[in-house]
């Protein structure tokens, strides 16, 4: 039985350090300060202090990957966190959305705090300053919907 759990663990062992040599890309794409979202629209400094460190790292291309992201498998684990991030809301390529898409994008950023789905629960487990505080939420959503607001009304065919 002390052989079998000794081949085990040099199995295991091996395969660990085996798959630290498949490496996930953690190189930030380029930002054009002008697709920002701090740059194409009316962003409080409270608003976007909260979105910079709660929604960041992973509605970004500003992520700053810890030194456990660089650890297989969890590494890869991140790397698909932060590209379906990405995809679901890039403030990077705020500017590159279309009318339509930057309204429902300001409603779901509502919807997603409100209901406590953002910032994940299992991002904040290390994360613990990216915890919204006591009203946070609020202050999210009274500026998301001010600004869909003016969204929906400069998107309005005028008559």
């Amino acid at each position: 039985m002390k052989k079998v759990l000794k081949i085990i663990a040099i199995v295991l062992v091996v395969v660990f350090v085996g798959i630290q040599f498949f490496r996930a890309d953690f190189a930030n794409p380029q930002i054009n300060e002008a697709d920002t979202m701090q740059t194409s629209m009316q962003l409080p400094p409270d608003v976007d202090a909260i979105l910079t460190r709660s929604c960041g790292d992973c509605h970004s291309n500003k992520t700053i990957y810890p030194w456990y992201a660089h650890v297989a498998p969890v590494s890869w684990w991140l790397s698909n966190h932060i590209s379906e991030g990405r995809r679901e809301l890039n403030m990077s390529v705020w500017n590159t959305y279309s009318p339509k898409k930057k309204a429902n994008k300001l409603k779901e950023i509502c919807e997603q705090v409100e209901r406590g789905d953002m910032p994940l629960p299992s991002y904040l487990w290390i994360h613990r300053d990216a915890v919204l505080k006591e009203g946070e939420a609020k202050t999210l959503c009274d500026w998301a919907n001010a600004e869909k607001a003016k969204v929906d009304a400069g998107s309005q065919p005028s008559n």
